[in-house]
């Protein structure tokens, strides 16, 4: 991928397009109040940013100081993808986005799914780094941002087109939360509590955005702002997968399939599933995100 710095200018007015845009999204376009747990989803350092060039929906950039290296074949490597607002879109955004739109609509943040990934988080459990202390009482991790298999990409994108949102811990807290909403849009929420569960598939409309959501039954502590895993995802046995005995658990062969060359929604009781790992794609297919509005 050809990479050319962004000039001063274009930097700036970016940055102010992003910054309204967030402004206007915090102050919530649903009309309905929620308590929201901090996240940050924003590049904090000094690295150089550097312009993706391609036929894509927004301006894409990466920094220069989150940039590894490939062990297998040397290619340059970024954490995050950041995204910006063409002027030259407006049209599309407003075909695309909600910012002028009166659904209510919510999309969920997988705060749980986050924490489970992070360091001294159940992946260090499961690949025996680490004993079971990895699986109980671990710290929310409201200071990491997400990443690939929490979304990453998709919560930016859904915001910037004006999407509010709430994460896993306010819906444990409140679970009628979701009846105020009209449409619930779940990413890679791979770990929800038992509330979580049953408030979202008892809701009439959902959109599962990513494969393999809902699959491990988590335990969220209020007193303590912590998780602790109880079934699913191998554990505590090897051969429980699905932590809540789902049948609409679509993690194979869908959550693999991260091209989404061929991607469909598929209906099933309580709304529609998306058949591919949709992170590469949802910053450049139109169609996907006019699907998500429309729905």
């Amino acid at each position: 991928m050809k990479l050319k710095i962004i000039a001063g200018i274009t930097g700036a007015v970016i940055i102010i397009i992003f910054a309204y845009v967030l402004k206007t999204i915090d102050e919530n376009p649903s009309g309905v109040h929620i308590e929201v747990t901090p996240f940050n989803s924003d590049h904090k350092g000094n690295g150089r940013a550097l312009l993706a060039e391609g036929d894509n929906i927004f301006e894409v950039w990466f920094y220069e100081d989150e940039a590894t290296t490939s062990v297998k074949d040397g290619a340059v490597i970024f954490e995050h993808q950041y995204f910006g607002l063409k002027p030259e879109n407006n049209e599309i955004y407003d075909e695309l986005g909600i910012l002028n739109d009166p659904q209510k609509t919510i999309f969920v943040v997988p705060i749980f799914t986050i924490t489970a990934y992070g360091d001294g988080g159940f992946y260090e459990y499961y690949s025996g780094k680490c004993n079971e202390d990895c699986t109980k009482e671990i710290p929310i991790r409201h200071d990491l941002p997400p990443n690939y298999q929490s979304s990453d990409n998709s919560i930016k994108v859904l915001r910037l087109l004006g999407y509010p949102f709430i994460t896993d811990i306010e819906i444990e807290k409140n679970p009628d939360i979701l009846k105020k909403f009209d449409k619930v849009i779940m990413l890679h929420n791979e770990y929800v509590t038992k509330n979580e569960f049953d408030a979202v598939t008892q809701h009439p409309k959902v959109i599962y955005l990513h494969p393999n959501a809902l699959y491990a039954e988590v335990e969220y502590s209020k007193d303590n702002d912590t998780l602790t895993l109880i079934r699913g995802h191998g554990y505590p046995t090897q051969e429980i997968t699905n932590g809540f005995g789902w049948k609409y658990d679509n993690t194979r062969p869908y959550e693999y399939d991260k091209k989404c060359e061929n991607w469909e929604f598929y209906e099933i009781d309580n709304g529609i599933m998306l058949n591919c790992y949709p992170e590469k794609i949802i910053y450049k297919d139109k169609k996907l995100l006019k699907t998500i509005k429309e729905y």
